[in-house]
This record gives C-alpha cells, sequence and structure tokens, in this order.
C-alpha cells in the first residue's frame, strides 16, 4: 500500500463544506481540483515557469482519471502527493494519492498526463534538458529505473 513517504511533493488542503454534495461527500470532480493543487506544486518545485520564459515551451494536461476508495467529509483535511511514474521525451506521466488526516487512509488516487508544447511554435516538444534534469534531482528513481524513454 502506498504512503506518503512515496510521493516527493505533498500538500495539505482543507476539506470545504461547499465542496460537499447532495450525498454528504466530497463531490467526484473536486478531486480534480486536489490534484491540480499538487500538480501546481510539483510544477513549482521543478522550476517550470523559468522554462517557460526563456524557451516558450511548457506543459499541457492532456488526461487525467481517478479512482476512489472512501467518501471524504467535510470537516476534515486532506494531504494529496503526486509523483513521476514514467518520464518521456515529451511527457510525463503522474500519479496522486490523496489522504484523510480524519480517517487516516487513502481515499483516492489518480493518474495524469502532461505533454510538452513550444508555444512559440505552436507544436508539440520535447522535455528541455535543463527542466528533464530538475525532474531527474527531484525524482531520481526515474532514471535509476530506466524509466526516461523516448516518445513511441
Amino acid at each position: 500500500m502506498l504512503d506518503l513517504y512515496d510521493y516527493p511533493v505533498v500538500v495539505e488542503l482543507p476539506v470545504s463544506w461547499g465542496e460537499m454534495d447532495s450525498f454528504q461527500h466530497v463531490n467526484n470532480a473536486v478531486y480534480f481540483r486536489y490534484f491540480e493543487s499538487a500538480r501546481v506544486k510539483y510544477v513549482e518545485s521543478i522550476r517550470i515557469e523559468e522554462f517557460m520564459k526563456s524557451t516558450g515551451m511548457g506543459p499541457i494536461l492532456s488526461g487525467t482519471s481517478a479512482k476512489f476508495y472512501a467518501p471524504l467529509k467535510y470537516p476534515d483535511t486532506i494531504s494529496v502527493g503526486i509523483k513521476s511514474v514514467k518520464l518521456e521525451s515529451g511527457r510525463i506521466h503522474q500519479e496522486y494519492g490523496v489522504w484523510s488526516h480524519e480517517t487516516s487512509r487513502l481515499v483516492a488516487k489518480g493518474e495524469s498526463t502532461m505533454v510538452f508544447f513550444d508555444y512559440k511554435k505552436g507544436c508539440p516538444c520535447d522535455i528541455p534538458e535543463g527542466l528533464r534534469e530538475n525532474i531527474l534531482k527531484l525524482e531520481p528513481y526515474l532514471a535509476e529505473d530506466n524509466k526516461v524513454t523516448e516518445q513511441a
């Protein structure tokens, strides 16, 4: 079973009353905002903004999904972890875990893919080399596990 130590970036977020739906648990669509909060912290930690300013290249979210294990309710605080599971020449595949502090359990997992795009040229591109280095500094297991691959 996964735990927070499996994730190099973790954010803590309060569960808001307004996130619950008529079934008295957090609405499933809200989890994608939780994933987004973790993803923003992740991209900040690898300094993507610097590369976007200097190269015009940056990520676009191309897909995301979630699997729910237990309901989440207000009041609670959650920890949301994010890690990369595969790094390709032009994309990053990532995984999320959402833990409830109130119940001390994993309540959801998610996946996403970010594709890199050259905004100046208007087309997909490889991950800039300096950015790839920042990712591998944060997540050295990607290189150790030979998970850095060329795009198929």
